[in-house]
């Protein structure tokens, strides 16, 4: 095999797609997909490569270095690629402890591991960590986020993430070990976890529920479609300079009241319904604690230095994400029974 590469968090939203790609377009590559298989891991995302010859699943947890240490033994990873996170907001505020352990003391344990068996030789060796925007807390309007902004993260979340961000560079800086980072915008598409706001909003559509809106709505995010988000990791774990960091956006702000609208109107005539219709199920709720007015990242320097673009326009990719949860409501339909967890 030309690599062998441990992907962490590979039967997350991201992560299975990001397992799918590599599996499939480097078929000489050795890719073992390590996860917990938490709540939002799930084994159906990855249904189509199970059979693979070039793949592998662990079950496990990256905060059990015994397992990280041997699973590093056995296989010789020259790479790794770090998905495996705690990654809801709301979650993070409820149980901090749990995202101190999987995003701080996982990410050192696999730091640590990469360290130990490439002590001799870090050549053509990379520890890839993919990071949010969030780490930089909240933007005033016509801000943007550069790899050079300071951090000031705002949640539990953030916090734990921007603490994994500054452990892998001082790794880099203490070991010398080869690292990269990118610190991607909000991403949406297929196979994303129902507690999300866009595939919540489909669901509570399909089923006339109401759509929770934060405060009034007013919050800015920067979108990137999943398979975008994909390349650009890509593009980074092969060309990216080491030690660098990659900022990946969209260049495509939206207010999240106007998405849930954008969202309303296309399933309106996904479904056959009156024009306005799903817009009534609109409800604005008590805003979360901490939460940031704005985020947007500036692109220019992936764009410029590794030739990487977005290649859909937002209305064309949300109206692709809900055709694929209109055509796999089974999929929807295991995780709200747990029958996906079994």
């Amino acid at each position: 095999m030309d690599k062998k590469i441990l992907i962490t968090g590979g039967a997350g939203f991201i992560g299975s797609h990001v397992v799918k790609y590599f599996v499939d377009q480097y078929p000489n590559y050795e890719i073992v997909n390590l996860d917990k298989l938490t709540y939002a891991g799930n084994p159906n995302n990855l249904s189509e490569i199970r059979e693979a010859k070039n793949y592998s699943f662990v079950k496990g947890d990256i905060c059990d270095a015994q397992l990280i240490d041997n699973l590093f033994k056995k296989h010789q990873f020259d790479s790794v690629i770090h998905l495996a996170a705690e990654s809801h907001v709301d979650r993070s505020i409820e149980n901090p402890l749990a995202f101190v352990n999987t995003n701080i003391i996982g990410t050192v344990n696999l730091l640590n591991a990469c360290c130990e068996c490439w002590a001799n030789d870090f050549s053509n060796k990379l520890f890839y960590h993919i990071s949010t925007d969030e780490v930089y807390g909240s933007l005033s309007d016509g801000e943007f986020f550069y790899e050079t902004t300071a951090y000031d993260p705002q949640s539990p979340y953030s916090a734990s993430k921007a603490s994994s961000d500054h452990f892998v560079r001082a790794y880099s800086n203490t070991y010398k070990l080869p690292i990269v980072i990118s610190n991607c915008s909000n991403n949406y598409g297929p196979n994303q976890f129902p507690e999300k706001l866009i595939p919540l909003c489909i669901q509570n559509i399909m089923d006339e529920k109401s759509l929770p809106v934060y405060g009034k709505g007013e919050n800015i995010r920067d979108w990137l479609f999943v398979h975008d988000h994909v390349t650009a990791i890509d593009v980074v774990f092969h060309q990216g300079r080491s030690g660098d960091t990659y900022n990946i956006g969209g260049f495509n702000e939206w207010k999240n009241i106007d998405l849930v609208k954008l969202l309303c109107q296309i399933m309106d005539k996904k479904l056959g319904r009156a024009t306005g219709s799903c817009e009534s199920l609109i409800t604005f709720v008590t805003d979360r604690a901490g939460h940031d007015h704005r985020y947007a990242i500036d692109s220019t320097k992936i764009s410029k230095e590794l030739n990487w673009k977005p290649s859909l326009q937002f209305e064309e990719g949300l109206e692709k994400t809900v055709d694929w949860y209109l055509e796999n409501q089974q999929w929807l339909a295991d995780i709200r029974s747990g029958a996906y967890l079994r």
